[in-house]
């Protein structure tokens, strides 16, 4: 698939969010935030910041709420070329996703990569999520659930579905919760987020807005598909199990993950999933 890239500045900034509890990964959530978890020795969080540096980032931007202090002290406040900027969102307890874009509104002024902080993937992945307004998608298989999409003809996305939601014919693809987002989408994200929180819709998620605009005609997203290659969200501990394999199959490009020994006091608190699974199933 071609993508229209003339013209146009790779992204340099990444927004993440991780601010959730992650309570279906508890026990491994009782002392560390989902995102410090590691997959295959390496955390998610290590994962994800590995692969924004190979691709030449220079801002990361981190919501956190949860545990807050465990994600500042992991990553500090720079990685290599990476200046890292910090958010907390009071509320976490009792808010979603929504309320975590919200609080980025003032310090975000430019165009930026969108993920979120349970993702673990190919780095090759995002070599096409560099330019905005794309949207990471992948076919629909059996183990995945939440938001989908339907897309037109010139690879844009056509309307945003519940996974159960009828699609009168048209394929589903999976949102892989990675969007690029363009200075002048943001402007008009951030007015419509305005509006949800003002009308006390912060247990939304905001791809409810993402929906909406792309319903308006005041958002458009271009497709980038991550079939063909590893990625998993993972939410609970039997995700953990399937990421470790993918982690550990030929087709998954292995990177040079960041140093972060100053930190490894975390990465030794954290258990690993087969670990986990074995407590769990002892004590069935």
């Amino acid at each position: 698939m071609k993508h229209s890239y003339l013209h146009k500045e790779p992204v340099t900034t990444a927004l993440l969010l991780a601010a959730g509890i992650g309570s279906r990964l508890y026990p491994l959530s009782q002392n560390a935030p989902k995102c410090l978890t590691l997959v295959s020795g390496v955390s998610i969080l290590e994962r994800l910041v590995s692969n924004l540096s190979l691709h030449g980032f220079k801002r990361l931007v981190v919501v956190t709420g949860y545990l807050e202090n465990c994600i500042k002290n992991f990553l500090g406040t720079r990685i290599g070329d990476i200046v890292i900027d910090y958010i907390f969102s009071p509320p976490y307890k009792t808010t979603n996703n929504i309320y975590s874009l919200w609080m980025a509104r003032k310090i975000i002024n430019e165009p930026f990569l969108l993920l979120e902080s349970d993702l673990v993937f190919d780095e090759s992945l995002l070599d096409a999520m560099m330019y905005p307004d794309r949207i990471a998608v992948a076919k629909m298989q059996p183990w995945m659930n939440g938001t989908c999409v339907t897309i037109n003809q010139s690879h844009h996305v056509n309307a945003f579905l519940a996974a159960n939601a009828d699609s009168f014919g048209q394929i589903k693809y999976k949102t892989v919760n990675i969007y690029s987002i363009s200075l002048n989408s943001w402007n008009e994200i951030v007015k419509r987020l305005d509006k949800h929180i003002s009308d006390g819709k912060v247990n939304n998620y905001y791809e409810t807005i993402f929906a909406e605009m792309i319903a308006g005609g005041s958002l458009s997203l271009e497709i980038v598909s991550f079939d063909g290659k590893p990625w998993y969200e993972i939410d609970t501990i039997e995700d953990l199990a399937e990421a470790e394999k993918l982690i550990l199959s030929d087709d998954y490009t292995t990177t040079k993950t960041v140093t972060l020994s100053h930190h490894d006091f975390l990465l030794n608190a954290v258990t690993s999933p087969r670990e986990t699974i074995g407590i769990l199933n002892a004590t069935k």
